[in-house]
């Protein structure tokens, strides 16, 4: 059965027609790629379109983020032991309260991009620390 895009104008790019298919995309997620295959309408000429929901590809995105999150947990308390900090002295050097490091380590917490970005360069470069 056609959706009720396919055959239509494409109102994103004017250019185009929406025909119902499959598209890969794609998602980066702290520097990780997710990528599918979604079903919808697509423009064919811009390419951009209307995916529909698919409940399958949203658990696959979920477990993804989950694992991508969960590595990064992992890779700040590795590095942390490894440069010989206390959850506390991590958290001051990384500007958050003394318990920040602990919820990081835990996953209850997201820490900020920068945060991983500080630890992952003294992973290469512990040299550093003294400087900070």
């Amino acid at each position: 059965m056609a959706s009720k895009w396919n055959g239509k104008q494409c109102p994103i790019c004017s250019e185009g027609i929406l025909r119902d298919g499959k598209s890969k995309r794609q998602f980066e997620y702290r520097g990780q790629i997710f990528e599918f295959m979604a079903r919808g309408a697509f423009c064919d000429h811009c390419h951009d379109g209307f995916p529909e929901h698919d409940a399958r590809e949203e658990v696959a995105w979920l477990a993804f983020r989950d694992r991508v999150d969960a590595e990064e947990v992992a890779e700040l308390a590795r590095i942390r032991k490894k440069l010989g900090l206390t959850q506390q002295q991590a958290a001051k050097l990384a500007g958050g309260g003394k318990n920040a490091f602990s919820r990081y380590e835990r996953g209850q917490v997201k820490p900020v991009a920068a945060v991983t970005n500080l630890f992952r360069l003294l992973d290469r470069h512990p040299d550093l620390l003294r400087e900070l």
